[in-house]
């Protein structure tokens, strides 16, 4: 039934008139092919059960999706940059609680909305390393995330300080340092990061600059494009790739060693 009355509203132009209508409205390349997916395959349906013509079908499924002109740039920071803005262990709640924020952001390279859900009983061990284990992600997608020693040990100190021992992780911390039952969102996590940055000097810094870091970090260190991918919980290795916001190494060139030198 839905389908059908969905095949109903296809009109021939449809698909070619949606990127022009999208750009109108100033939508993201990559917003664009998102909704011309959605009609392709819903043209595809239709034409396996009758309801739409092949030829319309296969016109709709011609048409082109929007170009990306360029990528977008984001922050990465430097292990010194990093450091600086982890910072020394703090004496106070608040202070524990954030370091630990931000070092899963940087260690782990979690998104908000990732980082406000976690539990608990999330942290388990898997092949003799802690890991934050059937993370729901973005889609509904869920991935396992391994959690790096010291990152553990801010979550530790926090967790110590504070008392939780079950439920959600973070709570909601007062200006006395007071802790209380509430969860936080994903705006006081970009408080949190917006704070840190300022005491570190660094400019323009949002939480997503955290998992790009990560990502990049992860490849300076040699770990596999393949591994980051996992890490992040990214369905392309493109969009992983984007991520490391690569450069090209003169000084290192790649083919340098490519075992031809004394010919």
């Amino acid at each position: 039934m839905v389908l059908l009355r969905a095949s109903s509203l296809i009109q021939p132009n449809c698909c070619t008139s949606l990127p022009v209508l999208s750009r109108t409205e100033n939508l993201a390349p990559s917003t664009i092919n998102v909704r011309l997916a959605a009609v392709r395959r819903l043209a595809y349906e239709a034409s396996d059960t009758g309801l739409l013509s092949p030829d319309l079908a296969a016109g709709i499924r011609r048409v082109k999706g929007a170009k990306r002109l360029g990528v977008r740039i984001g922050n990465w920071l430097t292990i010194d940059q990093s450091r600086t803005l982890l910072g020394k262990p703090s004496d106070s709640i608040r202070g524990k609680r954030d370091r630990a924020i931000l070092a899963l952001l940087i260690g782990c390279g979690l998104r908000r909305a990732e980082l406000v859900g976690l539990r608990t009983g999330d942290f388990q061990l898997r092949e003799e390393h802690c890991v934050i284990a059937g993370l729901v992600g973005k889609g509904k997608h869920i991935r396992t995330v391994p959690v790096p020693a010291w990152a553990k040990r801010a979550v530790d100190e926090w967790t110590a300080a504070s008392g939780v021992n079950s439920g959600t992780i973070f709570r909601r911390v007062s200006r006395l340092d007071k802790i209380s039952g509430a969860g936080i969102t994903a705006k006081a996590i970009w408080h949190v990061v917006k704070a840190a940055a300022r005491r570190a000097d660094i400019k323009n810094l949002a939480p997503h600059d955290l998992r790009r870091t990560c990502a990049r970090l992860c490849h300076l260190a040699g770990g596999e494009l393949e591994q980051i991918q996992f890490l992040l919980g990214h369905l392309s290795v493109q969009t992983t790739e984007r991520y490391l916001g690569c450069k090209q190494r003169l000084s290192q060139a790649v083919n340098d060693n490519l075992g031809l030198e004394d010919t």
